[in-house]
């Protein structure tokens, strides 16, 4: 993320806290205060959406964090005493040093405990037996959060995030360079009723992952097991959690899969120009026909041989009215079987792409000769 527009010492602030969080921290939006002042000076985290307020024209004075509208009774460096009194006990805020960089990370950090201390206590304060049973029921699981959503116009909700899997991935994934431990995360919503029922509804179920996870496994493709009527999250969890970490391990095995496919196009394509050498999701090769030279960009799936490759085409000879070089759309209607032995699979892509270019050539003489 540019934060070339902000004050420098701002710039650090933010840099720092996105390189350094041992959690991921995602910026939604930056904008200036000021009009006139020519640089950007507050912006918004999502946790679950707040504001960071500097000013540009003091950047050495600390930030005003703004809280959701649904959290006006959020007040974390306020303590009540006697006779309902407040009092301001020592914290980040109190003791700000813009010269350290690291003075923002530590803030952000400092809020975010006390505001998951703060919604565990609402959501304990709430008059509904079934939430406080799922509550006693998985408290003893570490990592897990919870949030309690409430407005005018919507109905009470009460939104948990139940870290899944004692594994390590990062570990599995050999050469792999992600900075944040991967995880995944059932999120269950429960409706807050007032009233007793025999038979509650299922609450609304998700999985959500880390985002540089997609590159091995994605959680989109998970089919979550029913929710059985009287079930709770301590009966859900176990059985989701054994399939998933047979998909991961499935997942880890695929990398060595398509690895060893990427070998395979060597004969006919050559050794590849470039290729994913991690999770072996894209390689590139150099190919000619007759004096026509191009690349093949192959796309792979996570889950290949299952899905097949997707293709692209780019000349190297031929550019658009912009300078780049003309690439043909994706590439995937093409015969594939995954019971085929790799050297069927590369034979018959080989094969497709000998007509495909031909193809692909005269688009491109076509293109050139609309532009000129």
């Amino acid at each position: 993320m540019a934060t070339d527009a902000f004050p420098p010492v701002v710039a650090a602030q933010i840099n720092y806290l996105l390189s350094h969080s041992p959690l991921s921290i995602k910026i939604d939006q930056m904008w200036a205060g000021c009009k006139y002042s020519g640089l950007l000076d507050r912006f918004s985290l999502l946790i679950p959406f707040w504001d960071v307020i500097y000013n540009a024209q003091c950047p050495l004075a600390a930030p005003d964090i703004i809280f959701g509208p649904e959290d006006e009774n959020f007040h974390p460096f306020c303590v009540t005493v006697d006779e309902g009194d407040f009092k301001l006990p020592k914290n980040t805020l109190s003791d700000w040093n813009s010269k350290d960089p690291s003075r923002l990370l530590t803030l952000i950090h400092e809020l975010r405990d006390l505001y998951m201390f703060y919604q565990k206590k609402r959501i304990g304060e709430v008059d509904d037996d079934r939430l406080k049973f799922e509550v006693s029921t998985i408290l003893s699981r570490e990592g897990i959060e919870m949030y309690m959503s409430s407005g005018v116009e919507k109905p009470e909700e009460v939104k948990f995030a139940v870290p899944l899997l004692d594994m390590n991935i990062n570990k599995m994934v050999f050469g792999c360079n992600w900075r944040h431990q991967q995880k995944i995360y059932l999120q269950v919503i429960f409706p807050v009723g007032r009233k007793y029922v025999s038979v509650p509804s299922a609450p609304r179920l998700k999985l959500v992952s880390s985002p540089e996870l997609k590159a091995l496994f994605s959680i989109e493709d998970v089919k979550l097991p029913p929710w059985l009527d009287g079930m709770c999250m301590a009966e859900y969890l176990p059985n989701l959690e054994e399939t998933l970490a047979g998909l991961i391990l499935d997942a880890v095995s695929l990398i060595d899969v398509r690895r060893r496919f990427i070998e395979a196009l060597a004969p006919a394509f050559g050794r590849p120009l470039e290729a994913d050498a991690v999770f072996c999701r894209k390689a590139t090769f150099l190919a000619a026909s007759g004096v026509f030279t191009f690349l093949v960009h192959f796309f792979f799936p996570t889950q290949f041989p299952k899905q097949q490759p997707t293709l692209m085409l780019q000349s190297s000879m031929h550019f658009n009215s912009q300078g780049a070089p003309i690439r043909s759309h994706l590439l995937s209607e093409y015969p594939w079987s995954p019971r085929w032995e790799p050297s069927q699979m590369v034979e018959r892509i080989f094969e497709f792409l000998v007509e495909e270019c031909l193809n692909f050539k005269k688009c491109c003489t076509e293109t050139q000769l609309q532009q000129q």
